[in-house]
């Protein structure tokens, strides 16, 4: 394991950096957190720009569209924007980060050209239709069935937490193909056109005042079967891959902002008399040394998914996962600290994101699913059931 980083690597970060102080000037202010359709077309036309300056798909394959970069290159890229304060994905959350990955991985040929090029533009949204209402982050026991008929599945049923299905234009979509078999299995990965008739997407808001999330109501939806990625009924696979990605990486520029927070955090609790206190001060140092440590963990998973065989981050990701949703709660709760009365006014961007945080104990898998990964396959415990 070599996590230090090469001339190549440096020379890389300098036109990074050289780029984003050009350009990050000429953008446009933001839109509300409310205005959906005007963050699309916002977080669209900043990825268009990293297309266009050859920053989109960075590590992904060639072949696939990608620049072919290292892992590391690809570290060096989030923690670069995220230091200059460039937008984050946002909308192109789940193409970019997952179900673009996913399909570079597991995707024929004409899926590939077909999918990933729009999601490298920025000219396709797409949004995560996995959990559903009685089922939640457990997978296998996902209902929403899909009928084989001629040329096309027929697909019926609801999911929950949707991400970005409000603006999505396409769903990595699990359903079940044969309700015979084992829980894991008899699950397939589909590619879902949201315009598809039969599709009702009815947003929630969240704690936060969000409406990232909706549910998805299918009713007798008719995907072509030439939308599934994989085999037919092997999408628990699939669907292991698209999770290492969202576990393993996925996350991984938000590190960078915490850490980024945390300096903030010091700074206002200096200037408002809170690091007089000995008590808060250990807290802050302890988170510091926390986020330190979780850059160093995405270091050290990212060197064994460069190593021969590797491309798709393991289990350490669900490591990664689970420690980073915790911390990330915790730095919200010691700004509050820092805050004081401040911390009641829903105007602060910190309490948005204090709200905002309770929700990483349960996307991307909640944390008693990642301690199970992490019992059964890095401690190699006996399943609980």
């Amino acid at each position: 394991m070599d996590l230090t980083y090469t001339e190549e690597e440096e020379a890389f970060r300098a036109r990074l950096r050289a780029w984003l102080a050009k350009v990050l000037p000429t953008l446009p202010a933001r839109p509300a957190a409310a205005d959906w359709p005007g963050r699309r077309a916002y977080d669209a036309a900043w990825q268009r720009m990293l297309y266009d300056a050859g920053y989109a798909g960075l590590h992904w394959p060639r072949d696939a569209g990608g620049q072919g970069a290292t892992p590391t290159q690809h570290l060096i890229f989030l923690e670069e924007t995220e230091l200059a304060g460039a937008p984050y994905v946002g909308a192109n959350f789940v193409g970019l980060l997952h179900a673009g990955p996913t399909i570079a991985v597991e995707g024929g040929s004409e899926q590939r050209a077909r999918w990933l090029p729009p999601i490298l533009r920025g000219d396709a949204i797409w949004c995560q239709g996995f959990s559903e209402p009685d089922a939640g982050s457990d997978l296998a026991a996902l209902r929403t069935k899909a009928v084989r008929d001629g040329d096309a599945y027929v697909v019926t049923g609801s999911k929950i937490w949707t991400s970005h299905a409000e603006v999505a234009d396409w769903c990595e979509l699990l359903v079940r193909t044969d309700p015979a078999a084992p829980r894991h299995r008899g699950i397939s990965w589909l590619a879902m056109p949201m315009d598809a008739p039969g599709v009702t997407v009815r947003p929630l808001r969240t704690l936060a005042g969000s409406t990232e999330f909706a549910e998805l109501f299918l009713d007798e939806v008719r995907v072509p079967v030439g939308n599934r990625v994989g085999a037919e009924n092997d999408g628990w696979r699939v669907t292991m891959v698209t999770l290492s990605f969202e576990r393993g990486t996925a996350f991984v520029g938000e590190v960078v902002a915490c850490r980024r927070v945390l300096g903030a955090l010091a700074r206002t609790a200096r200037a408002n008399g809170r690091w007089d206190d000995a008590v808060l001060r250990r807290r802050l140092g302890r988170l510091s040394a926390e986020f330190t440590a979780l850059w160093r963990l995405t270091q050290w998973n990212v060197s064994a998914a460069r190593q021969p065989g590797g491309g798709v981050p393991g289990a350490g990701g669900s490591v990664f996962k689970l420690r980073y949703s915790h911390a990330r709660q915790e730095l919200y709760d010691a700004a509050a600290e820092v805050l004081g009365a401040g911390a009641l006014d829903a105007d602060q961007e910190w309490v948005a994101d204090r709200l905002s945080s309770l929700s990483y104990t349960i996307a991307a898998g909640t944390s008693q699913i990642q301690r199970n990964i992490v019992a059964e396959r890095i401690l190699g415990l006996p399943k609980g059931r």
